[in-house]
């Protein structure tokens, strides 16, 4: 199983969404905080990342900027420029831009979209993500990702028949590829946290195996045989890496699964506690419970 893209469905809701915006300068946008994550991809020209925290970022052509925590953050065409304030409506969707009147070429076309998340269940690879992440365009690097953004670009720039269904599976590929390649660049650097735990053989193939089959009833001793360590020195490795003790970690990923399946899925509880290995249905409910707050049906009820 692909840990990386569970992780990413794990607190992905609802769609996203993305638009095509032509700037003349002077210009500046600041988006409110909100739920979701953001990211900003500069197609031509240039602008300045003015994050909720730190200092202004230059964005130059083929630059692409994500920002996991959505804490608020301003886009302009230099530091010291007036802001207009963006602000998503009902649905979480930012709005689409004015149509242009000019007649001049734009000074920067960008690519700006957001994905709506689950904050309560925020999966710690994407909690350990820096304000900023800030993938530059250099000749031969992240070749996937510019693909992705190129045929994004194509598409925003004009709707075709399809177009709505293309958008929405790139820009879940897009994401994918933004994180993979920050994970690339500088995560398997790192020497604890969740980015470590995916470039170490034996945590990352007890991962697998969690994700691939979350139902099993996992010991602390067969997730330390799939990576070939003993029982003793596998719970310390996996513990330091991923923050919490392996049993722990199964534990919230069967609840995690449950809830994903509850938003998605029309199943009876009763196959919805068989899929999060639970085999009494008053269980899992009492689990669930524990670790969302709500019963499994109301969860479901209140699930938009």
């Amino acid at each position: 199983m692909d840990v990386l893209s569970d992780a990413v469905g794990a607190m992905r809701t609802g769609r996203p969404h993305s638009s095509r915006r032509d700037k003349w300068a002077p210009w500046g946008m600041r988006f409110e905080a909100s739920e979701g994550a953001g990211f900003h991809v500069v197609l031509r020209g240039s602008a300045w990342l003015l994050p909720a925290e730190g200092e202004p970022v230059a964005v130059g052509p083929g630059d692409v900027v994500f920002l996991a925590h959505g804490r608020g953050h301003a886009l302009a065409s230099g530091p010291d420029v007036p802001l207009e304030e963006v602000r998503p409506g009902p649905d979480g969707r930012w709005p689409e831009p004015p149509p242009a009147t000019r007649e001049s070429a734009p000074d920067t076309v960008m690519l700006c979209g957001a994905y709506q998340l689950d904050r309560s269940r925020a999966h710690r690879l994407l909690t350990e993500l820096p304000e900023v992440v800030h993938l530059p365009a250099r000749v031969g690097a992240h070749r996937s990702l510019r693909a992705a953004v190129e045929l994004l670009g194509m598409e925003l720039e004009e709707r075709r028949p399809g177009s709505e269904a293309i958008v929405t599976s790139l820009l879940d590929t897009l994401l994918l590829y933004i994180l993979r390649a920050w994970w690339e660049r500088d995560g398997a650097a790192r020497p604890t946290g969740w980015s470590a735990a995916l470039a170490d053989p034996a945590v990352a193939a007890a991962l697998r195996a969690i994700h691939g089959d979350p139902a099993h009833p996992w010991t602390v001793e067969e997730l330390g045989a799939a990576g070939g360590l003993s029982r003793a020195a596998f719970a310390r490795r996996f513990t330091t890496l991923v923050g919490e003790p392996p049993l722990a970690y199964l534990t919230w990923w069967r609840m995690t699964t449950a809830g994903r399946l509850l938003r998605e899925k029309d199943l009876p509880l009763r196959q919805v506690a068989e899929r999060a290995g639970y085999t009494s249905e008053f269980a899992f409910a009492k689990a669930f419970k524990r670790g969302y707050g709500v019963a499994p049906g109301q969860y479901r009820r209140r699930v938009p």
